[in-house]
Parts: C-alpha cells; structure tokens; sequence
C-alpha cells in the first residue's frame, strides 16, 4: 500500500504510460493514465488466496490489516482503490491463462468443461461398459442472494417489478462455467416464467406436495428485495463444478434444471445421469419441455439423490431411490449440498457487490475449491469408495445368506420380483374405489340425516310449562320465543338439506331402501370411513416425520451408527410434542379398525418413509405378503446394495485407470509443449 515502503521506478523506453512501468515492477495501479496509489502484486496474491480459504475475509477487513502493519491511517478510499486493483490483477491472470491454453492448444469452446474431470472425461480404451457414461448432481441455492440497488437507495415499492441491474455488467464478466441469461431463458416457457418448478395444480406426482416450499407465492415477496436470489449449479460425482448459473427475479424454477441438463447434453451427449432433489418432478417437466425428445435420444436419466430420495413416498424410492437402480454404484450425488455448505460462506461478501464483483467471487471461489480441494482429493475419494464397497461386499453377503435362509428363499432374483410387487401393490392403493367413495358418501349423509333428524326431535319435542309464577315473564321475553323460533327453523332445514342429500346419493347408487345400522351395507361403509380417518391420521403423522427428517439430516441414514441414532431419537422425543399428538389420534382410529398401534419409538425407528406405506391398505391384510415382513425387507435392501457395491468397483476400477492414465499422459504432454516452444526460442 501507499506509504508502505519507496521503491524507486525505472521507465522504459517501450512504456507508454507510467502504469506499464509500474506493473513491471510488481505493482498493479488503480488508474491507467496518472496513478498515485499502487498495490503491490503480492499483496493482492495474498488477498486473493486468503478470501479463497476465508470467503468472509472481505476487502475492507484486508485493507484495514495493512493498514494497521505499516502504521498508516485507513480511509474509506483505500478499499475502493484496492478493489479496481484486484479486478486489473485478476484480469491479467485470465488473460494469462488464456495465453496459456492457447499455447497448449486447449482453448477450443468449452475445452474445460470436456476435461474438466480427469476420472469422468478422460478416455480409455478396451474400457467395459457402463450404464451411466457420467454421473453428476445439481441443485439450486438462495444464499448466495444479491440486493437491487433500487433497494440499497430506497426506492424500491412494494408493487414495483424489478429490471434487471444493469444487464451490461453481465457481459463484462465472462467464465466458462457460467451460463449466460439469454441461453437460460430459452428454456422459459409461459407456463414455466412465473412459476416453480412445482406446478401448483400439480400432476399425480405424489411427492408434488412434500415440495410445496418451493412455491412462488412463499417467497415472491422476498425475491422483490434481491436481483439474483441464489445460484444453480451442477457437479460431478467427485465435486468438480460443472456449470453455474444465476437465479435471477425468482425461486429455483425448471428453466435452471432444463438450461444446466441442456449444457451438459450438448457437450457430454448420451449416457448421463443427472440427480436432482425432486427428481421424479423434474423428469414430467423434462419429457414435456423442448429439451424432452433430444434428452429421450441421448439416454438421459433423471436420477433422486441419496438423502431426499428417503423424503420421498415409497413408490417414488422404488423407481428413483438410489439402492434400486442399476448401474450407478454407492454414488449419493449429494456433490451439490457438499459444495454449498462451503459455499455459504461467500454470501457475506457478496450481498450487496454488483453483478461484476459477486460472479467474480463465485467463479474464483469455485475454480480454487476445484484445483485446491477436489482435485487435490481425488484419489483420497476413490481409495475411501473402494473401501467402502469392499467392505460392504465382505460384510454384507454373509448377512444376505443368512436372511435368504431364514426367509426359504435361494434364488436372488426373487427380489426383484418382490420389488415389482409391492410396486403393484402400492399403485393399488393410488385411488379408492369410485362405488366404495360413494359408499362413504351415503353412510356419513346418513349419519348426518340421523343426527339432524334428533336434533329436530328434542327440538319439537321441548315443552315450556306455564304456571301462574311464570306466566308474566314467559309472554313478555319476546327475544327467547324468537331465538326458539329460529333454532326449530334452522334444524328443519338442516334435516331437509340432509334429506335431500341422502335421497340423490340413493339415486347414484340403486339404493332402494335406505340403510340401517343393522345393514351388513351399513357396517360395511363404516369400516370404510373409519379406514379412511385412519389413512389420514397416517398421513399426518408421516408428514411430521418428512419434517423431522429434513431438520435432523442425520436420522437413519446410512452410516449413522446405533448409539447416535438412539441419541438423536432422544433428542426428537423430547421436542416433538406434534408428532405425539398425531400418534394419538393414529392410535385412536387404529383401534377403531382393531389395527395395530405404534409407539413413538417405533416411529424414530422406521426406514425413511417406505414403512408407513405398507401400513396403508385396510382391503387386504399386508402381513401376509412375503416382502411385507421385516426380514424380507432387509435382506432385499442388502441384496441391492451388494448390486451396487459391485457396480461402484467396476465403476471405481476404470476411474483409477484415467486418473492414472491422466497423470503419466498430461506430464508427459506439457513436457513435450516445454520442449517444444523452447526449441521455438531458441530457434
């Protein structure tokens, strides 16, 4: 900084300007043409390293720290000096890259993106097949939020609709991983512009509703405040980023998804498997967007990641959860989640910056964290993922065969037949009935018409006894003859209405003669009602867990041991006095259908959500199936994951040969360039 020490300057006769000298001797000016304020370029290496490591570090706190080392006094003009000297210093970096790339002949469009993994895009040959050609994850984050500058100056109304800042700022920032507005916006239709990836009236998906967060209408008053709301990305199964796109004016709608999937498509073509939180809505909205027929050719799969695939109902998990779908090994493709916990970290610094400076500190960010992190860690991952499977595949299979005796089962392919029937199974239960929905409708009308009909009887049926004490007030308080009045009229017309209603439901249904509770029909419709009072009770105590779930990301998950379980289950206890309640209720109409009760213990214990289904089906005793039970269970979950431990060492085998094969070959090459524009030199 200024005042730090003097350095004497030599100007060249090819310097133009004093600043072309200045940069010569390692110091970066904050004006092209008369600078008087230099920064040296270690000082920005530093900073620019540091925030890296520390993205709360921010310009201002670093500036003041100099300060304070050489003694000088600090004003507000030094961090806004230091700030256009780092942009010139990290413009000359990328042009020195570019240089660079461009020497060694790798500065083709999206040459990064193709190589940017040396374990999913370097080639083989002679290597075996596999399903999935490249795996990777993405997701959507609101952290990483900036606020509109209307905001910041107060002029923004509650009714305003927000521009976008300054659209020309975008264009002065340009990285390779970053998607542009324009291409994002070709994937906006008018159904979509305006709306969640979450279509309020919904499509038959059953997971729609455990998604219902992210609708617009939670949150469109929070998004007039910001211009970009958060940041999409997409990573590969070993954490490098991909792509990174902004979430501009809105929540995280499917035009990211489809923009990102398109991205990928178009440079990595067929055999990809994208995972995605609510997945099995993005495959609907995948199939009828534009992208739909060229995703259908090229084999694309959407794909549920690991954690949210268990929020999901159990004929979701069947088709999408992780542990039945073959080809992709142990992969969770809960990269994204990994890197927005560290990337969270960035939102301090990069709240009220311009479009400029904030997508200059993501890409910096995420550019480091994948040279300094991933790429540093890569082969750590792949020694710990191959043992984990071997490990998995030496444990396991002694406890397989041990189930398939218990269970008198000797071929393995049975569970995948026991798979496809509780498929079968759970679709049953999709609808009831439309004669037993009419059914419910006339038992509870009738119900009704028999409470009202009482009510009209001891209505009609209440003397008022007059003697000679009480004549004179009776006949005088006109406002209790008149509220008597009412009450007769009002249950005269309540018995009609309930009449009436009987009387059309008879109708529909060929009834004809009206139902007693004597009648087998009538006990029949009871238990029908009573079944469904109880479907909802079950309803109401899974949605509390779902929530449990998501604020306790530890809770049976795989991995999680019995001891932090068990103290995780005390903990739930303790606070969950909703999910208390809901058992209440469950157990009061379990009882009702003489079903078993469930105790809050046994709760906690369940596996995700796939147990509740199978508590479901009042039609039909589910017990007597042969994967209801609880061993059958276990033992097909430990036969799939084996599949997919044998698939992540097949996987994991040709991954180690590329990143090898990488290794040997890109030293070799780089050699070779050294050589060569040596020899150019010379020459």
């Amino acid at each position: 900084m200024a005042g730090a020490e003097k350095t004497s300057i030599t100007v060249g006769p090819t310097d133009r300007y004093l600043s072309s000298a200045l940069v010569r001797h390692g110091l970066i000016p904050c004006s092209p043409i008369t600078p008087k304020v230099a920064v040296t370029v270690s000082a920005l290496n530093l900073y620019h390293t540091a925030c890296q490591r520390c993205p709360h570090l921010s310009i201002q706190a670093y500036v003041k720290s100099l300060c304070d080392m050489h003694r000088v006094p600090f004003y507000n003009h030094c961090s806004h000096q230091f700030s256009i000297t780092l942009d010139v210093y990290l413009q000359i970096l990328a042009l020195v890259l570019n240089l660079v790339h461009r020497a060694l002949q790798r500065d083709q469009p999206d040459w990064r993106l193709k190589h940017c993994c040396p374990a999913c895009t370097y080639k083989l040959q002679d290597k075996p097949a596999m399903q999935f050609k490249m795996l990777f994850a993405q997701d959507g984050n609101d952290s990483l939020k900036r606020v509109v500058t209307r905001v910041l100056d107060g002029n923004l109304d509650d009714t305003d609709q927000l521009a976008t800042s300054v659209p020309t700022l975008e264009h002065a920032f340009h990285h390779e991983q970053y998607l542009t507005r324009e291409f994002i916006e070709k994937f906006a239709s008018d159904q979509q512009t305006g709306h969640s990836i979450i279509d309020k009236h919904g499509d038959g998906n059953l997971c729609t509703e455990r998604w219902k967060n992210m609708k617009d209408s939670v949150t469109q008053k929070m998004w007039n405040v910001f211009d970009e709301t958060g940041a999409f990305i997409a990573v590969c199964r070993h954490g490098f980023c991909l792509v990174i796109t902004d979430m501009v004016q809105s929540s995280e709608q499917s035009k990211y998804a489809l923009a990102v999937t398109s991205k990928l498509l178009d440079v990595f073509s067929s055999d990809l498997g994208g995972g995605y939180d609510i997945s099995c809505r993005f495959k609907t909205t995948l199939a009828s967007s534009i992208l739909g027929e060229r995703a259908r050719s090229l084999n694309y799969t959407s794909l549920v990641n690991a954690f949210h695939g268990h929020a999901h109902n159990r004929l979701c998990q069947l088709d999408n959860l992780m542990t039945y779908v073959e080809g992709l090994g142990l992969e969770d493709l809960e990269g994204c989640e990994c890197a927005f916990s560290k990337s969270n970290a960035l939102a301090l610094s990069t709240r009220y910056v311009s479009i400029f400076h904030r997508r200059q500190a993501i890409a910096c960010y995420f550019e480091h964290n994948d040279e300094m992190e991933v790429y540093a860690n890569l082969m750590k991952f792949l020694l710990n993922n191959y043992k984990q499977a071997l490990n998995l595949l030496s444990n396991s299979r002694a406890t397989l065969e041990r189930l398939m005796c218990e269970l008198g089962v000797s071929d393995p392919m049975i569970f995948r037949q026991w798979l496809d029937e509780e498929r079968v199974y759970l679709k049953s239960l999709l609808w009831e009935p439309a004669e037993e929905t009419l059914q419910m409708e006339y038992w509870q009308r009738l119900v009704n018409l028999a409470a009202s009909r009482q009510d009209l009887e001891t209505i009609l049926s209440t003397w008022t006894v007059i003697t000679a004490q009480n004549v004179a007030p009776i006949w005088s308080d006109s406002s209790a003859t008149s509220k008597r009045e009412t009450m007769r009229r009002h249950a005269q017309e309540n018995y009609k209405k309930d009449l009436k209603a009987v009387q059309e439901l008879e109708g529909c249904l060929g009834i004809t003669r009206c139902w007693v509770p004597e009648d087998e029909e009538w006990q029949a419709a009871a238990r029908l009602v009573a079944n469904r009072k109880y479907q909802c009770a079950l309803d109401n105590v899974e949605q509390l867990v779902v929530s449990q779930i998501f604020e306790l990301l530890k809770m049976n998950q795989s991995g999680t041991g019995y001891k932090l379980r068990k103290h995780i289950g005390k903990a739930l206890q303790t606070r969950s006095v909703a999910i208390r309640a809901a058992l209440t209720q469950y157990n009061t109409a379990a009882k009702a259908l003489s079903h078993r009760t469930l105790e809050f213990d046994e709760v906690i214990e369940y596996a995700f959500l796939s147990d509740f289904d199978l508590l479901r089906d009042m039609r039909q005793d589910i017990l007597t199936q042969p994967w209801a039970s609880p061993a059958a269970r276990l033992a097909i979950n430990t036969h799939f994951k084996l599949c997919r431990a044998e698939e992540e060492v097949i996987r994991l085998n040709v991954e180690i040969r590329r990143v090898v094969t990488y290794l040997v070959n890109e030293d070799q090459y780089l050699q070779a360039c050294e050589a060569l524009y040596q020899d150019a030199d010379e020459g």
